[in-house]
């Protein structure tokens, strides 16, 4: 079947894909995303399903891994961009040119909670994409963010995630405080003047890590909500860790632990 090229910026199709890639209220408003490259698409499929639709560069029609993909998926409904319009919506200066637009997952939670990721604030795309890929492959089973993190669905966190996304059962604007609270296990804050270093904690049983904004830390709130604060050692010149670094020593040091 002929696939029909959409080189109109006034396509009502491509405006609604733009939506997407840049808003997003747009995102949380429909409750869909895009994901960018064939990874991220085929680490969907083999979690969730097949794609909505998908949206591809007219210069990438022909490369080999985008083939073998639409081959997997002859079902699924197909649009070519011109690449000035695929440009528009792609998330980096150099696109890998396919695009998937999916439902945002919400993955069940567990019944029995054993590692879950409490976010504050966490504002960098970046931070956030690799602190979700370090929880996923960590065997952290819940990420809950509060109201002033990044968009996890955004397509920045999306390609920094690698897939996690489809691995974790996410909740945004969640009221970080309660959940700690409600949290049946061990409430573990990272901060700089922790009262013990991590390395001496039990971290084996049922924990929530609790990392907080790039810039100021775990508020004073959440760290009273927490039942106990720990600092990752630090013997160099350095004052302290990137959010992302200081969640994944938290995550490996529990894996550690647990083997």
């Amino acid at each position: 079947m002929p696939v029909k090229l959409i080189s109109s910026r006034d396509n009502s199709l491509f405006k609604s894909l733009k939506k997407l890639a840049n808003s997003a209220r747009e995102r949380r408003k429909v409750s869909k995303a895009l994901l960018d490259g064939v990874h991220l698409i085929v680490a969907y499929l083999e979690r969730l399903g097949s794609p909505e639709l998908l949206a591809i560069a007219r210069s990438a029609q022909d490369k080999p891994e985008i083939r073998m993909l639409l081959a997997r998926l002859p079902d699924v409904s197909l649009i070519v961009l011109s690449d000035a319009l695929f440009q528009e919506l792609a998330p980096v200066e150099s696109p890998t040119g396919v695009l998937a637009l999916v439902a945002v997952p919400e993955l069940p939670l567990p019944q029995a909670l054993q590692c879950v990721i409490l976010l504050e604030a966490v504002q960098d795309p970046g931070n956030l994409g690799s602190i979700l890929r370090s929880a996923a492959a960590a065997g952290v089973e819940a990420a809950y963010l509060s109201s002033g993190c990044a968009d996890a669905w955004s397509p920045k966190v999306l390609r920094g995630g690698m897939g996690a996304h489809f691995a974790l059962s996410i909740r945004e604007g969640v009221d970080l405080v309660a959940a700690a609270q409600a949290f049946s296990g061990e409430v573990v804050a990272a901060t700089l003047r922790g009262e013990a270093s991590l390395f001496d904690a039990d971290l084996s049983g049922a924990i929530a890590f609790v990392i907080g904004n790039e810039g100021a830390g775990v508020s004073q709130t959440l760290q009273q909500a927490a039942t106990r604060c720990v600092r990752i050692p630090m013997p160099g010149a350095v004052e302290s860790l990137n959010a992302a670094a200081a969640a994944a020593v938290c995550f490996f040091e529990r894996v550690r632990q647990l083997q």
